[in-house]
């Protein structure tokens, strides 16, 4: 049976690109994009699951999470920057409340996304 995987993460456009200024928003989001069609060539279901840092991303999650059991969800290394610590706390929890037999895995870069998920599932 094929392995359900959430992809959560930040939504490119709300990054911090202070230190990077090479970079846009739709570069960031390509780059992601084809990192989870890698974790799909490795035979699992992706879904993909971007939020914004405001008052819609626990509705969007809990959308996501209501679609189906997930194996696993990857939480995406801009979420877990320290100016997105709430965000983080609030989500992390509603995951926990949502789909509690998933397992979680964290990437640092979306480059590092598939040996994240295939640590745990």
């Amino acid at each position: 049976m094929t392995k359900r995987v959430l992809a959560l993460g930040l939504d490119p456009t709300f990054s911090d690109l202070g230190e990077m200024p090479q970079l846009t928003p739709e570069m960031i989001r390509a780059y992601i994009d084809s990192q989870l069609a890698r974790v799909r060539d490795l035979g699992y279901e992706v879904e993909s699951c971007l939020v914004d840092p405001g008052e819609t991303a626990e509705a969007v999650v809990s959308r996501h999470l209501r679609s189906g059991n997930f194996d696993c969800v990857m939480i995406g290394a801009g979420l877990r920057a320290a100016s997105q610590l709430l965000l983080f706390e609030r989500l992390i929890n509603l995951v926990h409340v949502q789909a509690p037999g998933a397992k979680l895995c964290f990437n640092t870069t979306p480059a590092d996304t598939a040996q994240a998920v295939q640590r745990w599932v």
